[in-house]
C-alpha cells in the first residue's frame, strides 16, 4: 500500500503551515511526529522557530533533501506548493484533511510526486504502526476491556 511504503521509507517531513499554536493540529501533528523519530522541517514565513526547528519561508529555502511535504494550508495554495514540492526533488506531497485541489494534485503528479490526499500523516501514521487510542494518542497499553468495563 501507497502509504505504508511513504511512512516506512521517510525520515525528513517538511510541514508547510506549520504553527507554534499548541492548539493548532498542525503543532500537534509536527509534534507527534517528531516524537515518532521523523525530522520535521518547519516552512511557516511567519514563525523563525517552531519545536525548537529553524522555521523556513518556503520548501525552496530547505537545505537538505525532504522525503514528505505535509501540507496544512488551504486547498487554493497547494498549487504552488506542489511546483515546489516537483522542483526540490521530493517524492511525496501530503495532502491533511480538506486540502484538496485537483490542480495542485495533477502538477505533483506530472511532476512524479506520489500525492496522499485528504487524510492526516499522524492518523496514518498512528494507524499502522498500531499506535491509535480511541482519543487519538497512545495510552501504551495494549488491552481490548476499556477499564471499568467487566
Amino acid at each position: 500500500m501507497t502509504i505504508q511504503r511513504v511512512l516506512h521509507s521517510a525520515r525528513t517531513i517538511a510541514v508547510v503551515g506549520l504553527s507554534s499554536n499548541e492548539l493548532r493540529a498542525s503543532h500537534f501533528v509536527g509534534y507527534y511526529l517528531k516524537r515518532h523519530g521523523y525530522r520535521v522541517i518547519p516552512v511557516n514565513p511567519r514563525e523563525p522557530e517552531i519545536l525548537g526547528e529553524k522555521s523556513y519561508a518556503s520548501l525552496a529555502d530547505i537545505p537538505e533533501p525532504v522525503d514528505i511535504v505535509d501540507v496544512f494550508r488551504a486547498p487554493d495554495a497547494l498549487p504552488g506548493i506542489a511546483e515546489e514540492t516537483v522542483a526540490i526533488g521530493a517524492p511525496t506531497l501530503w495532502c491533511q484533511f480538506g486540502v484538496v485541489n485537483d490542480e495542485g494534485f495533477r502538477i505533483a503528479e506530472q511532476g512524479g510526486v506520489t500525492v496522499v490526499a485528504d487524510r492526516c500523516l499522524k492518523i496514518e501514521h498512528a494507524r499502522y504502526v498500531g499506535r491509535m487510542h480511541w482519543l487519538g494518542f497512545n495510552t501504551s497499553r495494549i488491552t481490548s476491556v476499556r477499564s471499568g468495563l467487566q
